[in-house]
């Protein structure tokens, strides 16, 4: 793992906010430094460094003020009120100046809010919450809301969905920054999944009925992620979990929320980064190691994926020199 430069992180927090969505990033980040991964330090602001109260009832006292959001380098609102309330100038100024500065900007949950109104999503994607997607839309029209992801990085501006996406939004921060390695010990030390795609979808529209095949996808999805190498078609899934194709696409939507295909593509990319971030594996072998066939077909699928080559990832994410 990498030590990663020094990180300031300063979370806003308002009267009324859930405990639940400001412990998530300082759960996340703060883990970083308590593991010794890097020296990630963050700080709760409030207007005026006022005391706030939680949805819970919790009072938070001894918070800082505006001037810690002067020299930080990720700038995260984790949430906004229920009531989607005009965001103030002061804040939006707060944003806006902090992006141009060049901090990371992260809007979580209906945190995508107060980003928007900033105007530093103009002309760019975002995602929310998706039961306010549509009043997102209606509110923000300069900016192409997208319900069904996870979260949606823009390098500079981060917005993630609801609740315990902003778990998955936080991780793949210390990921890009910092590495799988780390984004794994802060999962495993969270009891979480270590990385999920942005792409992934929010929610199940319904609940899952509690009938036979569930356990066998959850078998068949174990099977595959140790034989990521092998052939992992619809049909041999389907075959392993003792379905037909068409049942089993239909149950394998139903328990993950998105297609056998993108699955299995997701997850032979993912197991791809981690081979070039810690193994000195040829792009090579890590194309048949992740069952993309050959060296091509993984730099043309990594391309459009992460819009870089797994030389250049190589390069920026490994602790030192790797063969390419």
């Amino acid at each position: 793992m990498r030590s990663g430069q020094p990180l300031r992180i300063a979370i806003h927090a308002f009267d009324g906010i859930t405990a639940f969505h400001l412990s998530t990033p300082l759960l996340v980040f703060g883990e970083v430094a308590r593991a010794g991964l890097a020296d990630w330090s963050t700080v709760v602001w409030s207007e005026g460094g006022a005391a706030v109260r939680t949805a819970e009832g919790l009072l938070l006292d001894g918070l800082a003020d505006e001037r810690a959001t002067r020299d930080a380098d990720l700038l995260v609102l984790p949430s906004w009120p229920e009531d989607l309330r005009e965001v103030p100038a002061a804040l939006r100024a707060i944003v806006r100046d902090a992006h141009d500065r060049g901090a990371r900007i992260a809007g979580l949950c209906l945190g995508a809010f107060p980003v928007a109104a900033s105007g530093v999503l103009d002309g760019r994607t975002a995602v929310t919450h998706w039961a306010r997607a549509d009043a997102f839309a209606e509110r923000h029209p300069r900016v192409e809301v997208r319900p069904a992801a996870l979260y949606i990085d823009h390098g500079d501006v981060l917005t993630s969905a609801g609740t315990a996406s902003a778990l998955d939004a936080c991780l793949h921060v210390v990921r890009e920054r910092l590495g799988a390695a780390a984004a794994a010990t802060i999962a495993s030390a969270l009891v979480v999944a270590p990385h999920r795609e942005g792409d992934q979808a929010q929610h199940v529209a319904r609940p899952l009925p509690a009938i036979a095949g569930e356990g066998a996808i959850a078998e068949t999805l174990e099977w595959a992620l140790a034989n990521l190498s092998g052939e992992l078609s619809v049909a041999a899934l389907a075959k392993r979990a003792r379905m037909s194709p068409r049942s089993f696409t239909r149950r394998f939507r139903e328990v993950t929320g998105t297609s056998p295909a993108s699955w299995v593509l997701a997850q032979r990319l993912d197991e791809a980064r981690r081979l070039l971030e810690t193994t000195e594996l040829s792009v090579a072998r890590v194309a048949d190691a992740c069952g993309f066939g050959s060296a091509v077909t993984l730099r043309q699928r990594f391309a459009r994926a992460y819009a870089t080559t797994p030389t250049s990832y190589r390069r920026r994410f490994s602790d030192g020199a790797m063969q390419p």
